[in-house]
């Protein structure tokens, strides 16, 4: 810029004040807020304060913007990656659950999902992990063995058992003992867990009931997962499983627990492993687990929420 451009851009504003002892120099801030006055023609005063107000909301929103960045780098670098071990019986509660609990709080899940007593035995193993959900007696089992930290265990829900058909299907009725009986003796075919918690009590449950002998070249042996897939593909007549693992499988439909005579519930709990990194970020997830806001999702995927005692 030339002397004489500078000059003129540097001018004395007081042609344009109502006082001439209200020059406001030429220095450069007041060169940039004459700049503002003199197409306007207002007074240096008022151009000064817009000139000062104008520079006051660009540092506002400067600082805003290095906040909300420094805000998005501590989150991330603060976030954890927690590792989940759960039993089927709560997949579809984590499934809703865990997006949320990500996006609130930019922690990372990843979940693995088996029968509770194959989860005991990688547990046993060495597998690494930072919650395992699983029933109440293999946590316990598992914290007597130091796996598990003692003060972590947490009661999420319990589940009871029931059947299910293929959908469109009749319907039997065992709301009863003998009616319970007389649907499995009537089903060609029925599928149960080879090492889940209904599977195990269902065999002792058909000699408590005297038709093991009748029912066994009927039962098919099913592997980790959702039971009554076997039933919506056509391959089973009849599943059994834990009520929570029974109701989202489209294709089948949930016929109804176990009678109260025969029930067995189940309750699920989280621990926390003891040699986890993650222990804050641990029980924060499993806090919105058994948060209030998560009990009408809980009793809608067949949990009965539970408090620990």
């Amino acid at each position: 810029m030339g002397r004489s451009n500078l000059l003129q851009f540097g001018y004395s504003c007081s042609g344009y004040a109502t006082n001439s002892s209200e020059n406001c120099g030429s220095s450069w801030s007041t060169a940039i807020t004459a700049s503002f006055a003199r197409p306007y023609r207002f007074g240096c005063r008022r151009a000064l304060f817009e000139g000062v107000l104008i520079a006051f909301i660009f540092q506002y929103l400067f600082a805003i913007t290095a906040f909300t960045i420094l805000l998005s780098q501590g989150i991330t670098a603060n976030a954890s990656e927690i590792k989940v071990l759960s039993t089927h019986a709560a997949l579809e509660v984590l499934s809703e659950l865990g997006p949320q609990f990500e996006r609130s709080t930019g922690h990372k899940l990843s979940f693995s999902y088996d029968p509770a007593n194959i989860i005991k035995r990688q547990i046993e193993g060495g597998s690494a992990f930072d919650i395992a959900i699983v029933t109440r007696g293999v946590i316990d089992d598992l914290t007597k063995q130091g796996k598990i930290a003692a003060d972590s265990r947490t009661d999420i829900g319990r589940s009871g058992l029931g059947l299910a058909v293929r959908e469109g299907a009749l319907k039997p009725d065992i709301s009863t003992v003998d009616g319970f009986k007389n649907a499995l003796l009537s089903a060609k075919s029925l599928i149960r867990s080879t090492e889940g918690t209904s599977g195990i009590y269902f065999e002792k449950l058909l000699e408590r009931l005297g038709i093991a002998d009748e029912m066994r070249s009927k039962i098919k042996l099913g592997p980790s997962g959702r039971l009554a897939e076997f039933v919506a593909r056509g391959e089973v007549e009849m599943a059994v499983q834990q009520v929570s693992e029974l109701l989202p499988v489209q294709g089948s439909q949930f016929v109804g627990p176990f009678p109260p005579e025969l029930q067995l519930y189940t309750v699920f709990s989280a621990g926390i492993s003891s040699t986890s990194e993650n222990r804050e970020a641990a029980e924060a997830f499993i806090k919105s687990l058994t948060a209030s806001t998560a009990v009408p999702l809980l009793k809608a995927r067949g949990l009965e929420p539970s408090v620990s005692p």
